[in-house]
């Protein structure tokens, strides 16, 4: 799709071109379910430790990429700024500061040009990737999205935009990188390592696969902000669609991992000292402290709650404005840019490089005012003796363009790194002035806006709380300096506004409260926090929705809300429904599960059995039909039949005396073989297909009710099930019983997972066309349900909260009428149906 428009034709089975659905909902082969059973219970707790080993090691793996990252961040940022400095500084007196330009767009320019590469290589990672991870867990397989390659060049090109002196950040990769460890990890084998093949049977399917990415999400965010408990709500909150106690337990475990291997090695990295965890995170807020010699000072009262809310509101319309120009510029980017080669990409993300490193260096040599240096202004300690004071100004305060003794405050949020110029933004008082942090944050959300969006590896939280301390701090210091209110703390209202801005953009409430919580260390700003983000939510909302929930739209990826309108009650589940279906029979022939596989996409297929008024003289016919009919009636649960079966299991009757009225009634029910008519029925079954059977293709006289005939449902089997069932070669000659047919184990259909063979490239010529498939052993005989009649509400909340993928409407007497996927649960679908009953009425 293109710019969010949605296709036309409806399949019932893919909601999506180039979007598949995960296999949330379980089938008879569910691999937890097969090792379970006639498992005792110190193989099961064994079976379970082996998850709580794999989250460990996951939230171990996110760390250390979080390590990999900002160890070389740092290295690539300080190597350009020293190099720069000391270029700015002698130019400064002998007048080439052009040569100074040229050398910090050299770097820059390289930079982006490498990280726009590794995008080349691998397009999904692109961008933060939390659209993607939150399509993922929403139950939407984005192809390659959680590939080795992908976290590899996630990782390695985003270190490179960082550097390369970009408005992006590290934080929102870590995110998706962590998911891709996640994905990765327990599987043990990678498309990208083909040679490299362990046997490990267990967790081979989209369930278990969706916890683990889970796990790696919450993960990435806990190492990014040194907030476990705000990447296990952010897990729950933005991604998965099914949660439990239990998986949030592994996922808390696992992102206190990240958390704390991140902190040890940072901790020894940085500071000498192994063991001491002084660095929790990737961004770290500091401690928020009034100085003890300002008695008036606190960290904020009662009254200050007014100042928070109207800084809410301004944050959701700034945050609205900033998402709608970001529309636009995405639009803009999917039919001018995305359409022509790859090259054009490259030199987008040069343009913004070049332009936003210009705007920089002029903004600082122009805009920027020239300040004294005070011994007295605040860090967040009472005082600080020369030697610190001169060790802040060597690592923070730029003097750039600027006389002795003064530093320039423009050239000090620019010529630092962003988790720096945040820091000083929330700790340092007196350092800027209202006019430079006016043009600060006009900057930087203009060129942060353009920047989100290009073909690099980019973050959107930390240039959103950056942007968001400026406007924060700016009106601190007009509260300040025109009313007079020398009680607030400047620290303060900058993380008020950061939170109001990025509140504003990403729209999200509980988790980023507890990550902005946890990364402050200070639970008295959980009140002020939530207020603001409560606020600059709902104000957002009026306009527009969050970034990410835009780009998912942009992209056409069917992604399932977490409830529907009131107003969709109108509708039922058969309103919504595809009543045109595409089915097999518990035992079909090669032929047609061949016809059938090749000319749909579907993804999983009704097995049934057809209602008909002669089934004794159908039954004469051939083998084939009478195994499928004696099926159907041996898999109907009647009252009479379930009284009878009790009734006998009460009497003492010897168990060869009870085979032997069994076979009896067997036998009673076997016809012999008189005529073959399966061709009659597989003619007038395959109805959408007139090419199977070219001399008797189906003709418009048929009427309605032979078209869709009653259809008893058995259950559903999905196409990867019958794809390796073809390529293993089970089935059955019709001169055989069905129980001759090969019966393969959990661990030999999912050898495959999670890239089955596809239908067209297997080799079939060895297969008789003519034998037979019992697909019963296979297909998941007790999927969810619902009636024609249940309201769209209830079917909603039972698809996304049991994480299912088809939804089979099946009558009161038991008959599959139709089938409802995620396209059918759409927003855009659902009010496509409500406009039709309106007009109907």
């Amino acid at each position: 799709t293109i710019l969010g428009e949605t296709h036309e034709e409806e399949d019932e089975i893919l909601p999506r071109k180039d979007y598949e659905s995960l296999d949330y909902d379980r089938c008879i082969n569910d691999p937890y379910l097969e090792i379970l059973e006639g498992m005792d219970n110190k193989k099961a707790r064994r079976y379970e430790a082996v998850k709580w080993v794999l989250v460990f090691a996951i939230g171990v793996c996110t760390g250390l990429v979080g390590l990999f990252v900002d160890f070389f961040v740092r290295l690539f940022t300080q190597l350009k700024f020293q190099v720069v400095q000391s270029s700015v500084e002698e130019c400064t007196e002998k007048g080439c500061l052009a040569l100074s330009l040229l050398e910090l767009l050299g770097f820059n320019l390289t930079f982006v040009f490498l990280a726009s590469l590794l995008v080349l290589i691998q397009p999904v990672a692109a961008g933060s990737g939390i659209p993607e991870i939150k399509c993922y867990l929403n139950g939407v397989k984005v192809p390659g999205v959680v590939r080795l390659r992908t976290v590899v060049c996630k990782a390695t090109g985003v270190l490179f935009s960082v550097a390369g002196g970009l408005f992006v950040g590290k934080e929102g990769p870590m995110i998706h990188s962590g998911a891709v460890v996640g994905a990765g990890l327990p599987q043990f084998q990678s498309i990208s390592l083909r040679k490299i093949q362990f046997n490990f049977p267990y967790f081979c399917s989209d369930r278990d696969k969706r916890d683990f990415v889970s796990a790696g999400a919450a993960a990435g965010v806990a190492a990014a902000f040194g907030a476990p408990i705000g990447g296990t709500l952010f897990s729950l909150e933005e991604g998965s669609s099914f949660w439990n106690q239990g998986l949030t337990w592994k996922v808390l475990f696992c992102s206190m991992a990240a958390t704390f291997t991140l902190n040890f090695f940072r901790s020894g990295v940085q500071f000498g000292s192994w063991g001491s965890f002084q660095l929790p995170g990737l961004l770290n807020f500091g401690e928020f402290k009034c100085s003890e010699s300002d008695k008036k000072c606190h960290l904020w009262t009662a009254v200050d709650l007014g100042f928070f809310i109207l800084m809410g509101i301004v944050g959701g319309l700034l945050g609205a404005t900033f998402n709608c120009l970001n529309k636009r510029l995405a639009k803009y980017r999917m039919r001018n840019v995305h359409l022509f080669s790859k090259l054009v990409r490259v030199l987008e993300s040069l343009l913004v490089s070049l332009t936003t490193t210009v705007i920089v260096f002029v903004a600082s040599m122009v805009l920027g005012e020239c300040r004294q240096i005070s011994p007295s202004r605040h860090s967040g300690n009472d005082t600080l003796s020369l030697q610190d004071i001169s060790e802040d100004i060597n690592s923070s305060i730029k003097t750039f363009f600027c006389p002795n003794e003064t530093y320039n405050d423009m050239a000090t949020l620019f010529f630092n790194p962003q988790e720096s110029a945040i820091l000083q933004l929330f700790h340092q008082d007196g350092t800027f002035s209202p006019v430079t942090l006016s043009l600060f944050f006009l900057l930087y959300f203009l060129l942060s806006c353009w920047t989100y969006g290009i073909s690099v590896p980019s973050g959107l939280f930390v240039p959103s709380l950056l942007c968001g301390a400026a406007f924060g701090r700016l009106v601190a210091n007009l509260l300040k300096s025109y009313i007079g209110l020398d009680h607030i703390y400047s620290g303060t209202f900058a993380l008020i506004g950061a939170a109001a801005f990025l509140g504003g953009v990403v729209r999200m409430t509980i988790s980023l409260t507890v990550i902005l919580i946890e990364s402050t260390n200070e639970i008295t700003y959980g009140l002020p926090i939530m207020i603001t983000l409560m606020v600059a939510k709902w104000t957002g909302d009026f306009f527009n929705k969050g970034i990410y929930d835009i780009h998912v739209n942009l992209r056409g990826v069917p992604l399932l809300e977490w409830e529907t309108g009131v107003e969709m009650d109108k509708l039922q589940a058969s309103d919504i429904m595809e009543p045109n279906l595409t089915y097999v029979y518990p035992h079909t022939r090669i032929q047609s599960l061949v016809s059938i596989l090749r000319t749909t996409v579907h993804h999983a297929f009704p097995v049934v059995t057809e209602n008909r008024g002669n089934e004794r003289e159908f039954m004469k016919g051939n083998q084939l039909i009478s195994n499928n009919i004696k099926f159907k009636k041996s898999s109907i649960l009647t009252r009479a039949g379930e009284q009878r079966k009790r009734s006998q299991s009460m009497k003492s009757y010897p168990s060869s005396e009870l085979r032997n009225m069994c076979d009896e009634h067997i036998a009673t029910e076997e016809p012999p073989e008189k005529e073959d008519l399966l061709q009659q029925m597989l003619e007038r079954r395959y109805t959408p297909y007139p090419n199977l059977y070219p001399d008797q293709s189906p003709s418009e006289e048929w009427t309605m009710e032979e078209r869709f005939r009653p259809l008893t449902f058995h259950g559903l089997i999905l196409r990867s099930q019958l794809v390796t069932l073809l390529d293993r070669g089970v089935c059955y000659s019709e001169s055989q019983s069905s129980a001759s047919q090969p019966r393969l184990s959990h661990a030999e259909m999912s050898e495959d997972y999670p890239r089955y063979p596809d239908i067209h490239d297997l080799d079939l010529t060895l297969l008789n066309p003519r034998m037979i498939v019992d697909v019963t052993p296979y297909m998941n005989p007790s999927p969810f349900t619902v009636s024609p009649n249940t309201h769209v509400s209830q079917v909603f909340n039972l698809f996304r909260t049991m994480g299912l993928r088809h939804l089979p409407v099946v009558n009161a007497v038991g008959e599959v009428v139709g089938i409802i996927t995620r396209h059918n649960l759409t927003h855009e679908f659902l009010q496509a149906r409500l406009r039709q009953h309106y007009q109907t009425i």
